[in-house]
């Protein structure tokens, strides 16, 4: 696997000769772009190098080790570091998903379970935003329908990362894409006057944003719709008809929103979304020629399936993917969801690691 470093070298060389190149610059995107991979190859670099050094420090301290003892302890403890070392240069040799360094559109809706499952919805869009404000990031509601009770029977937000703040794969979608799938919630919903614990879902969806030069999107491809904003209860919350429906006529995406005041800002939100939708179709079109390896790269777990179950009364939170469990619910709730989320991480990295070395 090491062997691939020397043609990585070369192409970072390369890389550094483009980045000092002035016309580079002169393209926002590109000059972003290759940062990004002279970031990413930098990594690679300085911990294959240092792998190496440890190799010569070992040979040097075992040869000395005849002489004196104390030799022959440092040999072990430099072959300890090396074992770590390269394991960290192992991982960073995975080849990784492009999409993780994007921002994400995440969508939850609710499912089984009437209002509960709305409230639940609810508690995930809090789950995901206080989570997000650890990370730095910033929600951006682009489009609601909340249920009578204050849940969400659907919610759609923007994730984003600080301008360059992100590390390589802890951007937004990078992280967050895991949480794609159906979360079950075990619990005594408000309106259980008896006591009783029920059992509702709501679904989650998670695509990496789309930017205009990802996906193109034609005009005479969409059929563009206008009517009246509603609220809660059929409600008017707006006497003009600035909601905006968009149906892209080749695949049949729909996508509408109503939660800005003007038909212009709900259509430029409504079109942000339909790009993620397309680029998600766009990859999971690929993933599905793609091997084992690059499908686990992208997608651990199929949408429809339950990942998660909330356990309200056991105060339990279970990832039925990898196995992870705590008994730290409320605290999750809140935004403690690094650990869950890296759960997921690690258990997908292994997963292609695996298949790498096959």
């Amino acid at each position: 696997m090491f062997e691939a470093v020397e043609g990585l070298i070369e192409e970072h060389r390369e890389l550094e000769g483009r980045l000092g190149a002035p016309e580079t610059h002169a393209d926002a995107r590109l000059a972003k772009q290759l940062n990004q991979r002279y970031a990413e190859l930098s990594a690679i670099i300085a911990a294959y190098r240092e792998w190496l050094a440890l190799g010569d420090d070992i040979a040097a301290a075992r040869e000395l080790a005849g002489e004196d003892e104390a030799f022959a302890a440092e040999a072990e403890a430099l072959a300890g570091r090396r074992v770590e070392t390269e394991e960290r240069l192992r991982r960073l040799l995975v080849p990784r998903d492009p999409a993780d360094d994007k921002d994400a559109i995440l969508e939850v809706k609710s499912g089984e379970g009437g209002e509960e499952s709305a409230l639940f919805a609810g508690d995930l869009l809090r789950m995901y935003s206080r989570y997000a404000e650890r990370q730095g990031w910033k929600v951006e509601l682009l489009d609601a329908t909340e249920s009578d009770l204050g849940g969400y029977k659907s919610v759609t937000v923007a994730v984003k990362a600080k301008s360059g703040a992100s590390e390589p794969g802890r951007a937004p979608y990078g992280l967050l894409k895991f949480e794609g799938g159906v979360h079950r919630v075990q619990r005594v919903p408000v309106t259980e006057s008896q006591g009783r614990v029920h059992t509702s879902a709501a679904g989650v969806l998670v695509m990496p944003e789309a930017e205009q030069v990802d996906v193109t999107v034609d005009e005479n491809d969409l059929r563009i719709d206008v009517f009246r904003s509603s609220g809660p209860g059929g409600q008017s919350v707006n006497t003009t008809d600035s909601a905006v429906r968009i149906t892209h006529l080749p695949t049949g995406i729909v996508v509408s929103c109503q939660n800005e005041k003007s038909q212009l800002q709900n259509k430029e939100q409504a079109l942000r979304i339909l790009r993620a939708r397309l680029l998600a179709a766009a990859q999971e079109a690929a993933d599905a020629e793609a091997s084992d390896a690059r499908r686990s790269q992208v997608r651990t777990v199929d949408r429809s399936e339950r990942i998660r179950t909330y356990n309200f009364p056991e105060n339990r939170i279970s990832d039925h993917r990898t196995g992870y469990k705590s008994y730290n619910l409320d605290q999750v709730l809140d935004g403690d969801l690094e650990p869950v989320v890296l759960s997921a991480v690690d258990a997908d990295l292994a997963h292609r690691l695996a298949a790498l070395e096959d």
